[in-house]
């Protein structure tokens, strides 16, 4: 008779843990939410008789500008993650499938960029930027995260646990290289690809060194780079200020909430095969 109740009890003792971890994680974004929709000039306290107002969204989006941060956030982000999702897909069925001279090292290369961080690169980047005249270009904004090895990696870990066997049908159906991955294995891997797209698409948005190193011209100011300059002109005005970072940050989660589940399922099954 103990063992359900010992079963039951450690349920609820996981249930009651996760619910706290919600609540850690959430309560601050409900504070900000909730700051976002007081009256204009209101200090942090908020309460249940706190006039709720929208004037903030509309007063935070027209002096931030974030209709032009808004559409150059969103095309450099779709650039490099298009970018990114041709070369992962290539690298990646390259280091899973073909045999070639230098693989396993070309692989450890591939990891070891993992641990660069960006910053160590600016200097490079930069200096290479400048020669081919890209500097204040979508260019810049671009090019620096066009290829991204946790990408590559994430692919290839997905190829290997697709069966050979569907290549060989295929393959012996007159398909060749190209035709096998693009008919064969990106469609199998849309839970990886949905998740390098996830990653990618969201470290883009929320970037904020590319545009204060590589651009100084107004019309490639990004989002981040928008709130930035919006957090130093309206420091004291939290309920502005929480504002525009809703703002800023709706997309993101709409976005992830969309694509949660093949997000779960490309995380789960990129590490069954070595």
């Amino acid at each position: 008779m103990p063992k359900p109740w010992n079963l039951k009890s450690g349920n609820f003792l996981r249930l009651g843990v996760l619910l706290l971890g919600a609540f850690i994680v959430l309560f601050p974004l409900l504070v900000v939410f909730l700051t976002s929709f007081a009256p204009p000039g209101a200090t942090v306290e908020i309460s249940a008789k706190t006039n709720w107002s929208l004037a903030n969204y509309r007063d935070a989006w027209q002096r931030g500008q974030f209709l032009l941060a808004f559409a150059n956030s969103t095309l450099v982000a779709i650039a490099v993650t298009a970018f990114q999702m041709v070369t992962s897909a290539l690298a990646g069925y390259a280091l899973a499938r073909l045999k070639f001279r230098g693989k396993q090292a070309l692989l450890v290369v591939v990891l070891a960029t993992l641990v660069i961080p960006f910053q160590l690169l600016v200097i490079p980047i930069f200096l290479v930027l400048k020669w081919g005249h890209l500097i204040n270009t979508y260019g810049a904004l671009i090019l620096p995260t066009a290829v991204n090895g946790f990408g590559i990696f994430l692919l290839r870990q997905y190829f290997q646990t697709i069966p050979v066997e569907l290549e060989e049908a295929a393959s012996i159906d007159g398909a060749n290289r190209l035709q096998i991955l693009w008919r064969v294995m990106l469609p199998l891997a849309r839970p990886a690809l949905v998740t390098l797209f996830l990653f990618t698409f969201i470290g883009e948005w929320n970037d904020l060194f590319k545009p204060l190193v590589f651009t100084t011209r107004p019309e490639l100011r990004t989002v981040q780079l928008a709130l930035a300059e919006f957090q130093e002109q309206f420091t004291n005005n939290w309920p502005l200020m929480m504002a525009a970072v809703t703002i800023a940050t709706v997309p993101v989660i709409v976005l992830f909430l969309i694509g949660q589940r093949q997000f779960i399922r490309g995380i789960a099954a990129t590490g069954i095969k070595n």
